[in-house]
């Protein structure tokens, strides 16, 4: 029998406790992970492109547990009633190959964006940041807020995106959310939004190589959280900011991120360091308040790991100890599988419960 998390369970785990302090649990695995970051394998993720979107593979192990993240991104799918991004993952057990869980991860995937955004920026931007630019406000954006404010201390947000209706969305759900001392500002340009912000946060969804930010919007000291460039061919920020004279820029993964994020523009150029370092303190991510700093995030596997590590014990911890499904067949002699397919007795899950 397998643990399995739906998208009904998730969102009971989340209500449970809140999701400032989901979100604020979760940074702390991945941080915790991205400390021992040696110990894990890495690639780039596997990834199938099509001209409606991407559907990807992300894998990755400790040598003790090993997760994998089915995902896909379509951008046009909105127009259809459905997700831009969806997904699912499973944690499992090296020594046996095992799988141990099988969890929804669309919403997961918004809540581990935002808590690597967040963590990335505590140790990267200014310690007196406390206003935000959020510049996109789709299905990333109410995350992003959360976990900015939780994490970061942010005080102020300010909003922009071409569809005002997101806009709209944006503020009924984070004003049903009350977070305390939070200011909501609405602009009606991307200038508008960055101008006087710490922190400016990308988290568009075209496909496409977009300016969403020009250097004329950048001022000295801010932070650049870039989560919208996720593929080739997709990125949000003018190739200048990147190539100026005072910009530090750190990534997860630094072989995925030079065919994914923002600096697939400098054609394998440009110094850059990978968040473990930034973490572990081999490297500073600014050194001085007018340093401009990039969090040239893509999603990485380790993210996914953490979030279902986390999980797993976050849903046995729980006085139901959660759902399990008979995913991997329990046949009465291991050696004889198909005599295990012909059994005619009741599911495992009857019997252990009986």
């Amino acid at each position: 029998m397998v643990d399995y998390i739906g998208t009904a369970r998730l969102r009971e785990l989340v209500s449970r406790i809140g999701p400032a302090r989901f979100i604020t649990e979760l940074a702390g695995e991945i941080e915790a992970d991205y400390l021992r970051w040696n110990e894990f394998e890495k690639s780039a993720r596997l990834a199938s492109h099509s001209s409606s979107g991407v559907i990807e593979l992300m894998p990755t192990s400790d040598g003790k547990l090993y997760s994998f993240k089915y995902v896909n991104g379509h951008p046009k799918n909105t127009a259809r009633g459905l997700l831009t991004v969806t997904a699912f993952g499973v944690l499992a057990d090296v020594a046996t190959g095992y799988p141990l869980l099988l969890s929804e991860m669309t919403f997961v995937t918004a809540l581990r964006t935002a808590a690597i955004s967040a963590l990335a920026a505590s140790s990267m931007a200014r310690p007196t940041s406390c206003v935000m630019a959020m510049i996109g406000n789709g299905a990333q954006s109410e995350f992003q807020t959360i976990a900015f404010h939780q994490i970061m201390g942010i005080r102020e947000v300010r909003l922009y995106d071409t569809d005002a209706n997101a806009t709209a969305k944006l503020i009924r759900n984070l004003t049903r959310l009350q977070l305390p001392d939070l200011t909501v500002t609405r602009c009606s340009s991307t200038a508008e939004a960055a101008r006087g912000a710490d922190i400016v946060t990308t988290v568009t969804a075209d496909k496409r190589n977009a300016t969403i930010l020009t250097p004329d919007m950048i001022e000295p000291g801010m932070h650049l959280n870039a989560v919208g460039g996720d593929c080739p061919g997709k990125t949000e920020l003018h190739a200048d900011i990147l190539r100026g004279k005072d910009v530090r820029i750190v990534v997860e993964f630094e072989p995925q991120a030079r065919i994914e994020g923002e600096i697939q523009q400098l054609g394998g150029g440009g110094q850059v360091t990978e968040l473990a370092d930034v973490l572990l303190a081999k490297h500073p991510a600014r050194l001085s308040d007018r340093d401009v700093t990039i969090f040239d995030s893509v999603g990485f596997a380790l993210n996914d790991f953490s979030s279902l590590r986390y999980l797993h014990r976050l849903n046995i911890e729980q006085p139901d100890g959660g759902q399990r499904i008979d995913l991997i067949p329990e046949p009465e002699d291991p050696k004889d599988l198909f005599a295990g397919l012909a059994q005619d007795r009741a599911p495992a899950r009857q019997r252990r419960f009986a």
